[in-house]
This record gives C-alpha cells, sequence and structure tokens, in this order.
C-alpha cells in the first residue's frame, strides 16, 4: 500500500476525531470536543458545520500539522441513501444528501462528507466516504417482513465491520471477498452480520431497536407487547422510539449506560444486574447462531469488535456457545479512523474500484409490494 497522506475526519455527538495517516501510520490524532450547550444552539445538525470546522482547524493550526500535501481526505458518512458498501467520491448529490440528511435520520455523521469537502476543496485533494452507516446490503428475504409496505433496512457498524473483516483475512492470507463470516460489533450499540463473499447480507438494525440488548438500546422486543406498552402508558412517539437508541437497555433498566458499572455490580452479586448482564451475552449468541444458520453453517470465522470486546466474561462466554459453529477471533475496540484511511488508500493504490454516489435506493421497494 502506498504512503499515501489522508486525513479522517470522524463527526461523533459531542466530539469530532480527526486523525492523520501516512501510509498505514497514524501521525497525529485527536479528539476535538463540542461543549452541548454550544451545539444545541443549532437546529440541525449540518447548521454545525461551520462551529465544528473552526474548532478542527484551530486544533490542526495549534498542533502545527502541515496538510499541504494531502492525498485525500475522508468523512464518516451520514445521511445518506442505503448503498452498498464501498468507497464513494463525495460528489454534488453525496454532498447534498448528506446536508439534507436524505435517509430522515438526523445524526452527526451527516457532517463527515460536509467537512471532508471543505478540507479537500482547500487543499486540492480527492474526498471520500467508505463504507457508511447506510451501508445496506441485503438479499430480499431480509429485507421482507409479513407488513405490507414495512421493510426491513439495516443500520449498523458498517466501517468497523467490515475493517475488521479485511484486517482477519489478510492474516489468515485469504481475500475478505472469498470468504464468510459472522461479524459482531459489540459496544454501546450492537451489530451481528452475516458477510458472505465481501457482502452484509443480513443483520440488525440498531437505528431500529432490532437485535440485541445494548446499554442504550432495548433490542428486539415482542411487537403485540409493545404496542401495548406505549398505549398504557401514554407515551409519545419521540418517547416510544428513544428505547430503540437512547433510553433502552442498561439505562432503562439499571440506570445506567456504563457496560463495565453493570459487569462490576453482576459480579458482586447484584441479582438483577447479573440478570440483565446474562440476557445481554445470551442475546449476542443467539443473533450470531441466526446469522451462521442463513449462511447454511458455512462460516470460516466468527470476528468480535468494539468496545465491549475488551471485556473477558464475555468474550469468553461468547466463544464458549459458538466456537462449535467456527473459530472465534477478538478484535476488541474500533478501528473506524483506520478503516476510513485504508479504504482511500485501496482507491488510491487501485487495489478497490471508486463507486459514484448516485443517490438512489440500491433496490426497487416495487419487488416487496407484490405489484
Amino acid at each position: 500500500m502506498g504512503e499515501y497522506k489522508v486525513l479522517a475526519i470522524n463527526p461523533g455527538s459531542t466530539s469530532t476525531k480527526v486523525a492523520l495517516f501516512k501510509g498505514e501510520e497514524k501521525i497525529f490524532s485527536v479528539n476535538v470536543s463540542h461543549a452541548a450547550e454550544d451545539l444545541a444552539k443549532f437546529k440541525e445538525v449540518s447548521d454545525q458545520l461551520e462551529f465544528r470546522l473552526g474548532m478542527i482547524r484551530d486544533m490542526l493550526k495549534e498542533d502545527g500539522v502541515d496538510l499541504s500535501d494531502l492525498d485525500a481526505v475522508v468523512g464518516r458518512g451520514g445521511g445518506l441513501m442505503a448503498v452498498e458498501g464501498g468507497v464513494y467520491a463525495i460528489n454534488d448529490v453525496l454532498h447534498d444528501h448528506a446536508v439534507r440528511g436524505a435517509n430522515g435520520v438526523q445524526h452527526p455523521a451527516q457532517l463527515g462528507p460536509q467537512i471532508a469537502k471543505a478540507f479537500a476543496d482547500e487543499y486540492g485533494c480527492k474526498a471520500f466516504v467508505v463504507n457508511p452507516p447506510d451501508t445496506d446490503e441485503l438479499i430480499p428475504e431480509a429485507r421482507m417482513t409479513g407488513i405490507k409496505g414495512l421493510l426491513r433496512h439495516v443500520h449498523g457498524h458498517a466501517l468497523n465491520q467490515k475493517e475488521t473483516a479485511i484486517v482477519h483475512s489478510k492474516k489468515m492470507g485469504v481475500k475478505y471477498e472469498d470468504m464468510n463470516y459472522v461479524v459482531c460489533h459489540i459496544g454501546g450499540g450492537t451489530s451481528i452480520t452475516a458477510h458472505r463473499k465481501g457482502k452484509m447480507i443480513d443483520g440488525n438494525d440498531i437505528v431500529g431497536g432490532d437485535g440485541p440488548m445494548t446499554p442504550t438500546r432495548s433490542g428486539s422486543v415482542p411487537l403485540a407487547e409493545l404496542v401495548d406498552y406505549i398505549f398504557d402508558n401514554g407515551l409519545d412517539k419521540k418517547t416510544a422510539k428513544a428505547f430503540a437508541t437512547k433510553t433502552g437497555g442498561f439505562v432503562d433498566l439499571l440506570g445506567t449506560s456504563d457496560a463495565l458499572e453493570v459487569y462490576e455490580r453482576a459480579e458482586k452479586g447484584e441479582r438483577f444486574a447479573k440478570l440483565v448482564w446474562d440476557t445481554m451475552i445470551y442475546q449476542c449468541i443467539k443473533q450470531i447462531g441466526a446469522m451462521a444458520a442463513i449462511m447454511e453453517g458455512k462460516v470460516d470465522a466468527i470476528l468480535m469488535g468494539g468496545g465491549m470486546v475488551h471485556n473477558k466474561d464475555l468474550v469468553e462466554r461468547i466463544t464458549k456457545a459458538v466456537s462449535f459453529i467456527a473459530p472465534v477471533y477478538a478484535y476488541p475496540g474500533e478501528f473506524e479512523m483506520e478503516a476510513m484511511a485504508n479504504g482511500a488508500a485501496r482507491v488510491l493504490d487501485g487495489e478497490e474500484e471508486l463507486k459514484e454516489y448516485k443517490g438512489e435506493l440500491n433496490y426497487n421497494e416495487k419487488d416487496f409490494m407484490g405489484e
């Protein structure tokens, strides 16, 4: 891989991660914090652009970071329509969709393409997004539901999942596109996905509350009981939807989103904390089994990444339960910044083809309407 100089930008809810790479070496990184009261002044996510951009520029200047010879800038993609995985040039359509949040989901990741384009325009280099959050490669059977007009979509940790799979494949001397994996990202949000020959053919929708319980997410619950719960408790739409991403899981059950705290409370003998911790692991195991089944058991490896994979208890228990399916490997933490830089380098090297974002769904909704 060439010694390309790549700037990676990853906006989060209260901070923006910035990293500069030369080849595979990270030569600078900083997490630019944004005060919640400052962000609250902006009505829409995209309204934060100049504020965040100014703070990033000030930080880079303060640290004497030279960007004059940049080859590419990569921004975390957000607000886009469903696309297949890969590296996309930030064209006018992609930029517009990021600004508007064309997919209807307002998230700080929308600022990634906007900040990347601003830097690329300034320094005369290329601007990309790599495996954006709306990477959706579901097979038709995974998209269909039993309610006409209601389709399954997938929002997960595509960037980190695919990078984990690519890193593992290189380690094993094989190609990601030739292998079948169940890849798990277990953290504040948990996505567990079937990767068949380089495509994420099925998985849970973390934005929709689908899949295992997490520190802030309810996970899958029975539909009829959920409807009763919402109406019986007089919940409005916003409050009810928050269970899926913000106020469910550990937060609702134990009043904390700190997974380490929950584990320690369970270890100290707190019965309910132990039940919650055990249930989360149980649901992860169940989802892994489901993903293995839809690949007919033809699984080369089960890969685990994400912040909670630092927990030895979690790794050991999941490994014990699912190792009959395939070998299990742990890659604790996240590789999002490295994944963005590596994606850009693959395209610049000619190892991977650059894709064009057209702003269209990568499936036809009419196919699922019986028309």
